[in-house]
Order: C-alpha cells, then sequence, then structure tokens
C-alpha cells in the first residue's frame, strides 16, 4: 500500500512534509481550505490553506506562551479578548487564570472551531462549555471596531501569517482600535513568524503597533513544526515595559493562579528569559 504524505506550502523553496496515517477532514468554508489529518510522529495536525496551524504534540509550546506570558505580564487581567484560535487552545489556557472573569473569543470562520471539536478535542477540553467564555463566530475585526473603550485588559491575536484572511489583523486600523478598547495597562500580543523566513513579519507589525502602544517588544518560543527557529510573539502595551520581568513575582502570579508546576513549556525563567532576543532577531524590532 502506498504512502500517503501532506506537504506544507508556507514557502515556495523550503518545507516540511508528514506522513499521513488517516485523513480525517477535508473542507473548503468560505474562507480557507481546511485539512485535519492523523500524522505518524505529531498527532492530529489542523492545516488551513497548506500550512500547519496546530499539532497535537507540540501544541502546548504555542499555546502556553501566548496566553501565559501577556497574563503574568499585565497586572490585573480581568477580561480578555482572543482573536481567531478556532481549535480553543488559548481560551482552555486564558481560562486557566482564576482573575480572569470573562474571556470572548471572536473566530471568524465557524467551520474551524466545528472540526476542532470534533477531531481535536483534547486541545480545548472543557472550555468550549465553560461559563466565563463567550465564543463568537464573527468578524475579529468588526468586533474590535464595534467594541467600547477600554472594554478589555489583554487581547491575545493568534491569526494566520498576513495573507488571505488573516491580512487584515495586521493593520494601522486594527492595532488603533486595539488599543482603544485595552485598558490604561491593556497589552495586546499576536505571532510575528519565524523570524529566519518572515523577519519583516516582525519589523512591519512592531512599526505599525509603536504607532498606538507606548512600549512595542516581542518575545521567543520555540515551536517544532513552526519550522525555521524560534517563532516571535509580538507584543505591545499602554502600561509598562515588558521585559525584564522579575522572575519571583512572576512565579508568585503563577502559584497564586494554581498554574506553576502545570505546564509543559512555560516556566517563570522561560517567561522572563523569551524576552532576551538573539541579535539576529532583535535587529528587526524597531526601537521605540
Amino acid at each position: 500500500m502506498a504512502e500517503t504524505w501532506i506537504e506544507e506550502t508556507l514557502y515556495d523553496n523550503w518545507g516540511q512534509r508528514f506522513r499521513v496515517m488517516t485523513e480525517l477532514a477535508r473542507v473548503r468554508s468560505p474562507f480557507q481550505d481546511i485539512v485535519v489529518f492523523e500524522s505518524e510522529s505529531h498527532g492530529r495536525v489542523l492545516l488551513l490553506d497548506g500550512v500547519v496551524q496546530i499539532t497535537e504534540r507540540d501544541e502546548f509550546v504555542y499555546q502556553e506562551m501566548l496566553t501565559h506570558v501577556p497574563l503574568f505580564s499585565h497586572p490585573d487581567p480581568r477580561k480578555v479578548l482572543i482573536i481567531g484560535a478556532g481549535d480553543g487552545g488559548v481560551l482552555r489556557r486564558v481560562l486557566e487564570h482564576p482573575g480572569v472573569e470573562k474571556a470572548v473569543m471572536v473566530e471568524i470562520d465557524g467551520a474551524v472551531i466545528d472540526l476542532s471539536k470534533q477531531y481535536l478535542p483534547a486541545i480545548a477540553g472543557d472550555a468550549w462549555t465553560n461559563p466565563r467564555a463567550e465564543v463568537i463566530v464573527g468578524d475579529g475585526i468588526d468586533y474590535v471596531t464595534r467594541a467600547p473603550d477600554a472594554s478589555f485588559d489583554v487581547i491575545i491575536v493568534d491569526s494566520t501569517d498576513p495573507i488571505g484572511v488573516g491580512e487584515v489583523l495586521f493593520t494601522d486600523s486594527f492595532y488603533e482600535n486595539c488599543a482603544r478598547v485595552l485598558t490604561a495597562q491593556g497589552l495586546i500580543v499576536n505571532q510575528c513568524g519565524v523570524p529566519f523566513m518572515q523577519a519583516e513579519e516582525l519589523y512591519d507589525t512592531s512599526l505599525r503597533r509603536a504607532k498606538f502602544f507606548a512600549h512595542v517588544s516581542a518575545y521567543v518560543a520555540a515551536v517544532p513544526t513552526y519550522v525555521g527557529g524560534f517563532m516571535t510573539l509580538g507584543i505591545a502595551s499602554k502600561g509598562g515595559a515588558l521585559a525584564g520581568q522579575d522572575v519571583a513575582k512572576v512565579r508568585a502570579r503563577a502559584e497564586q493562579a494554581g498554574i506553576a508546576g502545570k505546564t509543559q513549556y512555560w516556566t517563570p525563567e522561560i517567561h522572563a528569559g523569551a524576552f532576551n532576543l538573539p541579535p539576529y532577531i532583535a535587529r528587526h524590532l524597531p526601537t521605540t
């Protein structure tokens, strides 16, 4: 019996491929092509428009760093807005923070949510039915445009790269509205690509955010299936600077939240150290 492989199509000159055990779903939604398959090496894998979004084996790296770093960087996050993240993994991690009173998740493609619930249930766990969660199938741009001033403490943007359906999440108008709906100490985080291959994402996004936020920075996470080395997570704050955080204070907060010792990648030490960027990445982060 012939082997079946799926090759990622993010780059036209370099890539990765997975041996497929079973193809579970292949759907064309109104927004994108969605494929879910069982791999031999990484468990179940979700692809959008041919690009790996998440795998069961390493999802914890991205999800923990995208969530715990901003929530433990903000002094008192109570209301969190999640844009994208249709697999539910970010929602799950946000709800692990007992101080969060409300988590609103806005995902434009309901098919991603439905397929994740069906084929990737462990990633979100019981987050879908948590009473503190509000899940909206809709346009995150429109939601932010209409949201009241100072209505959220943290905004987490878990989007595809700035192509196709994710492109509008990397614009001046989007970041301007995000700054408006954030509270005085509010902050926003979003993925800025793998700078070894996508350095312009970090640079361009940082320039845009610097127009509306007092402090712009980035931190890194090593996600095996986001090929090319470190992924950067861009973070911007209306309050204080985010680099140079005190490990002991982060640890105390993690212990109080009941999260300390329960993660697979994030730790207080990783949290603080992730802001120490290698020079090849730091040079693409404009000074503000």
